[in-house]
């Protein structure tokens, strides 16, 4: 173990760093920002992150995982082996109301202030891109084909109104649920119909009234995608895509069981048939690593910031998120960098157009300085560097 702490690992050094790729972490963050892909279609936005790191000496894989839009990028070759974990898939007409194009050039501004002392830190600097966050569960078929078998910690910032360190999420099932009926003449001969629309009424009626008995931290919710095609055929076909929410696995295991009883009972009322079928793989609740939080948190806040109190860092969980399965499995963070978002939330336009705001531009820089303050920490402390090593080792 090297001692002491490398000149250019310390806090200024890494500040200093990091704001001398200032204005390329920010044009990089607009220009992915600004063509706006959806899950598993990441196809400029994972360009533009591959060259850009290409560009600063980082020894780039692509497609890996048998995803044609996931990366992985590393410099170094320590023993102690640091994922930086990089979003950059949008949402339907709302474009990055969740902001990605954040989280992206905060990783990649992370990596950069690592890059140069990796070798002095005995670390291997990994910028992991994991495509398809949003749904599809990149991160969860990267972690199952072994993209994080020798990583012994797992990190990244997510944009929000808020600063939050420990952030939580919940565990999610992504579902389809497809009505079969039988078509007919809605007034000439309705008789000879089985409405695959009213099969997703009654579900949907079974679900409102089921929201009453949901145990706390269990929701669901979602949207009719398909329901006909004219008012006077009779529908013989009919989706709902459906979120099932729990706070553990093991609750959302109990909320599926349930939901899927009024599926069956909106089928069984109507005459018709129906179909569950699983949309993205289940994600898992966050787990984040206690220690690496008070060390994140510590940074964040000598930079300035105010995260929420630690008791109400539980109080809302922030969704769902395929992090939940890498902290599952490895130490990691995924804590909320906060930004002025006029008063929106993510997932909404507003939020969208905050996400290439000056705020927003800072929040990279903050974003990707605590990130890599917070492993710099990790390899310099020889208890905490043994510990992420046997976890490796115990995997």
């Amino acid at each position: 173990m090297r001692s002491g702490t490398p000149s250019a690992s310390s806090p200024a050094s890494v500040s200093d760093a990091v704001l001398a790729a200032r204005s390329d972490l920010v044009a990089l963050s607009h220009s992915i920002h600004a063509e706006p892909e959806l899950a598993f279609e990441e196809h400029r936005s994972a360009a533009k992150l591959v060259e850009f790191l290409r560009g600063r000496g980082f020894d780039v894989r692509m497609q890996i995982a048998d995803l044609p839009t996931a990366f992985d990028a590393r410099f170094g070759d320590g023993e102690l082996v640091v994922a930086l974990l990089a979003e950059y898939d949008a949402l339907p007409e709302i474009g990055h109301a969740c902001g990605h194009n954040i989280i992206a050039a905060s990783a990649v501004g992370a990596g950069l202030a690592l890059a140069p002392i990796a070798d002095a830190l005995g670390i291997t600097v990994r910028v992991i891109g994991t495509p398809a966050e949003e749904s599809g569960g990149g991160k969860v078929l990267m972690l199952e084909r072994g993209v994080f078998d020798n990583v012994a910690a797992a990190l990244m910032v997510h944009p929000g109104p808020f600063d939050i360190v420990g952030a939580t999420s919940l565990a999610l099932a992504d579902i389809a649920i497809t009505f079969t009926g039988r078509e007919a003449h809605a007034s000439a001969a309705p008789e000879f119909g089985r409405n695959a629309a009213d099969a997703v009424t009654v579900a949907q009626v079974g679900l409102a009234l089921l929201r009453q008995q949901l145990a706390p931290g269990q929701q669901l919710h979602g949207i009719v995608s398909a329901g006909g095609t004219a008012p006077n055929i009779i529908p013989a076909r009919a989706e709902m895509l459906y979120y099932l929410r729990a706070h553990t696995a093991a609750s959302l295991d109990e909320l599926v069981a349930r939901a899927e009883a009024c599926f069956a009972a909106g089928a069984l009322a109507t005459g018709c048939t129906h179909e569950v079928r699983t949309v993205s793989p289940a994600y898992a609740e966050l787990r984040p690593d206690p220690w690496l939080v008070d060390v994140f948190r510590e940074e964040v806040t000598d930079l300035g910031r105010t995260p929420v109190p630690v008791d109400l860092e539980a109080s809302r969980p922030l969704g769902s998120t395929d992090m939940g399965n890498v902290t599952q499995v490895i130490p990691g963070i995924h804590p909320v960098i906060g930004l002025d978002s006029g008063g929106s939330v993510i997932h909404q336009p507003e939020f969208a157009a905050a996400a290439v705001t000056e705020s927003a531009d800072q929040a990279i820089l903050d974003g990707a300085t605590a990130l890599a303050r917070t492993v710099i920490r990790a390899g310099l402390d020889p208890d905490q560097r043994a510990r992420l090593l046997e976890g490796v080792e115990r995997r």
